[in-house]
């Protein structure tokens, strides 16, 4: 069995959260091997892992994944996916999610009260997000990115608590992660320019939180027409509401860090295991 991760050119083997993934795969008996996205692959399976420049080629990124026809997650989920747009879709069927408006090129939004986020629709690691308080300079910030963009209202527990990251394989609950502030001041870019810096450690999620990760996962598929277990890996990144309640913040189903340096070896074999079974 030959199992591809994809990858980009400015980071041809991935950050280095895979490592222990590769081991398991190595040691399962798959070859296993990294490729940059963009040219012809020959696998049983194409994992898109560490793609993190296709906003930049969106457009050569997507036309690529829709000839690919063994990639995990498959073309369908990613062109759904990288479009943040999602989160009114999800609200709309009943989810709990940061409040999220949509903003398209030239129009101007009415901003919520207090301190917000303005980040673009498509995006990866956070480039192009940015608080604001200030409606002034919030619509320049949506001015000079000049793409269709989200408002939402910032949740101030993540000073305090920051996100819980709950990763799926295969539509099964495999583990989590906790992410500090990814706006807060000091962090920067990676030296890659892909991705803002990250503060990550172990976390365990809450009742609530894996209830509603579930939720999502399965309004997802419903929404694209497949079965849970069609999403081989999910990430569901859950924030602290005013209330207390969780909040959807994101669902990650193209090419989101995993958290394999973070959790047990057995995360890592879980989703060899899955791999191999999606290749087959």
């Amino acid at each position: 069995m030959r199992v591809v991760l994809a990858s980009c050119d400015g980071l041809p083997e991935g950050d280095g959260d895979e490592e222990a993934l590769v081991a398991a795969l190595v040691r399962d008996g798959v070859d296993v091997s990294w490729q940059p996205w963009g040219g012809a692959v020959d696998a049983d399976l194409v994992v898109l892992r560490a793609t993190w420049d296709y906003p930049d080629r969106l457009d050569a990124f997507l036309t690529w994944c829709a000839g690919v026809p063994e990639l995990a997650n498959p073309a369908s989920v990613v062109r759904w996916n990288i479009d943040k747009s999602y989160m009114a879709e999800l609200a709309a069927h009943g989810v709990a999610v940061v409040p999220t408006a949509v903003v398209q090129p030239g129009e101007t939004p009415v901003f919520p009260d207090g301190e917000f986020v303005v980040k673009p629709a498509v995006g990866a690691g956070s480039r192009g997000a940015g608080r604001f308080t200030d409606h002034a300079l919030a619509q320049a910030h949506l001015d000079a990115i000049g793409v269709k963009a989200l408002v939402q209202p910032y949740q101030s527990s993540v000073d305090a608590n920051g996100e819980t990251a709950l990763v799926f394989f295969a539509g099964e609950y495999s583990h989590s992660f906790h992410k500090g502030p990814m706006l807060a001041q000091g962090l920067g870019e990676a030296a890659s320019g892909l991705y803002v810096e990250e503060r990550l450690s172990s976390i365990e999620p809450s009742e609530g939180q894996v209830a509603l990760a579930n939720q999502v996962l399965d309004v997802a598929a419903e929404l694209l027409s497949l079965q849970r277990r069609d999403f081989l890996y999910a990430r569901v990144d859950v924030v602290e509401g005013p209330g207390g309640e969780p909040l959807l913040l994101e669902l990650e189903l193209t090419e989101p860090s995993l958290g394999f340096k973070l959790t047990t070896a057995e995360a890592a074999s879980r989703f060899s295991k899955a791999i191999q079974e999606a290749a087959f």
